[in-house]
């Protein structure tokens, strides 16, 4: 028997790493797939948002299904029309996808570059506050979902 192969101290590389990174790649592919084949455009067809239920205001994530499937198809403006947040997040998720294959595929642990701490918390639950403030104002609705 090998000791070297079976010794928990040795750094795994290559393909043999990346079953999480496919796993998640797989699950995201299957969501887009059913948002691109089941259009979040007819009314009630993924249900109802519950904050807009309540009060009446888009919440920040409203549109967020449409622009998804609107990208699917290759629509890009519409989709930043429904939910202009998508885009940047989606651009951000795909980096640190990338990151996280890279070091699967090299056996490193590196941190992702940005590293969000308190501040760049609060930043964000304020920015999302002032979007979900002026998309539904009057001055803002070309914020609004399509």
């Amino acid at each position: 028997m090998d000791t070297a192969a079976a010794s928990p101290d040795r750094i795994r590389t290559g393909w043999v790493t990346l079953g999480q990174p496919a796993l998640l790649a797989g699950g995201l592919a299957a969501a887009v797939a059913i948002l691109h084949f089941r259009d979040p455009h007819v009314s009630g067809s993924y249900g109802y948002c519950p904050f807009y239920a309540l009060t009446g205001y888009w919440c920040p994530g409203c549109g967020g299904l449409r622009a998804v499937h609107n990208l699917s198809e290759g629509h890009l403006l519409t989709a930043i029309h429904s939910n202009v947040l998508l885009l940047p997040l989606t651009v951000a998720f795909v980096a640190w996808w990338v990151h996280f294959v890279v070091n699967r595929w090299n056996g490193r642990r590196r941190p992702f570059p940005f590293r969000a701490g308190p501040i760049t918390l609060w930043v964000s639950v304020a920015l999302l506050a002032a979007f979900t403030v002026v998309r539904n104002t009057p001055w803002g609705s070309w914020l609004a979902p399509v």
